[in-house]
């Protein structure tokens, strides 16, 4: 068995959290990328906070991305930030993890607070480090995000990373004790966010049975292709972090790259067999382009197609879900079942990026990422337009179609809920 950590990637961080004195429900928001075209949401939450310390004062909300004043709203987060800091409106728990459990609508989920190496990350499609993107980075994100961090004293993470651990020896067995581990906080969450509740886990044992468990995980990957933990939700932040790192460690010796907070960023790890965490396909609309236009297109990149018309939307899904590449398809009222022979792609959100990709180059179409499948049904239904069904992301072949194909085509699948989307809590000191 492997003697660090390190070895896979990580670290137990020195973690941040609000102290007793602090109200939890107000201090625990949504991540920021959530709610982006609903600004009476991110006012109402404001309002309820009031002037309460609170992480809704050290993130930028994403809603105000293009309408705010950004240089303003990104100098009051690094004041408060500090003042928060000197203030101690923190406490902090060195050399350890956290177990979070969050209730939602969807049921009970698990995750575990570490610290990933930023140099065992790569966001590019062609990456074969320990740690990936799961859908493809848009580069064109990562500058403002990076004015948001660059001079922050600390990060406080909405990223959620996932293991696939079939064996459940890494979180699950510290969730079976959660009642003998101290509890940090319990509290719910404002907005139907649902409740959250952390365990700190810094004693020995339980750093030797999670070191056991990634040494056990290690042990079945491809050697020549490691993939050990695939972004979740998130992608964007740690991309930004990693490229905040590279700019830092440029001016760095290589004693001082070894143990920089900046090297590392704080992340939930959970096992995408967790029953709670819930994949949802996202799908696509195409407008202003005919079935046969469409049909042209799927032809380049496949050896053949085939489409059968079904009687409707239960029988769409069913056959779209069946082994094999399929997807489904809503034109002006029919409903259709493709199924792909020789593709380029193994998956057909990966076909279908490609027909997008083909039908914006050439003018013929546009398309929009829709979530819910009566939405997309309904728009497809309307002249001029195709709704295209993806089929349900599978949980058992997630990592290895990573493999097959690389990064997925962006907005490929969605976890959960906005309500359900990761609250801050957990901050970690990224300066010396």
């Amino acid at each position: 068995m492997s003697s660090n950590f390190s070895d896979f990637g990580f670290k137990a961080p020195d973690i941040l959290l609000p102290s007793d004195r602090i109200d939890a429900k107000k201090w625990a928001v949504v991540a920021c990328d959530q709610y982006t075209s609903q600004p009476e949401y991110w006012e109402s939450l404001s309002e309820e906070i009031g002037d309460e310390p609170s992480t809704l004062r050290l993130i930028f909300p994403e809603v105000y991305l293009e309408t705010g004043d950004k240089k303003a709203i990104i100098s009051s987060i690094n004041e408060n930030m500090k003042k928060y800091l000197d203030n101690n409106v923190f406490q902090e728990y060195k050399d350890s993890f956290i177990l979070v459990r969050r209730e939602t609508e969807s049921g009970e989920r698990y995750g575990l607070m570490v610290a990933l190496d930023l140099e065992a990350y790569d966001y590019s499609k062609e990456s074969r480090t320990l740690i990936r993107a799961t859908e493809g980075t848009i580069l064109s994100r990562i500058p403002p995000r990076k004015e948001i961090r660059k001079d922050a004293p600390i990060e406080l993470p909405h990223i959620m990373v996932l293991i696939s651990d079939k064996r459940r020896g890494i979180i699950e067995p510290l969730a079976k004790k959660k009642d003998s581990l101290r509890k940090v906080y319990d509290t719910d969450l404002n907005k139907n966010g649902g409740h959250l509740t952390g365990y700190l886990v810094d004693g020995e044992e339980d750093k030797n049975s999670i070191l056991a468990g990634f040494s056990a995980l290690y042990g079945d990957l491809d050697p020549k292709n490691p993939l050990l933990f695939a972004m979740g939700d998130g992608n964007h932040s740690l991309a930004t972090a990693k490229s905040c790192w590279e700019d830092l460690k440029a001016n760095l010796t290589e004693e001082e790259r070894k143990n920089h907070p900046a090297r590392y960023a704080l992340v939930e790890l959970e096992n995408i067999f967790d029953e709670g965490l819930q994949f949802e396909p996202i799908h696509r609309v195409f407008f202003n382009i005919s079935l046969p236009v469409f049909e042209e297109l799927l032809s380049r990149f496949c050896a053949s197609f085939t489409k059968e018309e079904v009687k409707d939307k239960e029988e769409l899904l069913k056959k779209t879900n069946a082994p094999g590449q399929h997807f489904g398809l809503s034109d002006e009222g029919k409903l259709f079942v493709y199924t792909v022979n020789g593709g380029e792609k193994t998956i057909a959100a990966g076909t279908i990026q490609l027909v997008i990709d083909k039908m914006l180059e050439e003018k013929k179409g546009e398309v929009d990422y829709i979530h819910g499948v009566d939405v997309t049904l309904e728009l497809g239904e309307r002249k001029g337009n195709l709704g295209i069904i993806l089929p349900d992301v599978s949980k058992d072949n997630f990592f290895s179609d990573m493999l097959s194909d690389g990064a997925y085509p962006r907005k490929t699948f969605s976890i959960g809920h906005a309500n359900e989307k990761r609250y801050y809590m957990e901050a970690r000191k990224i300066i010396k």
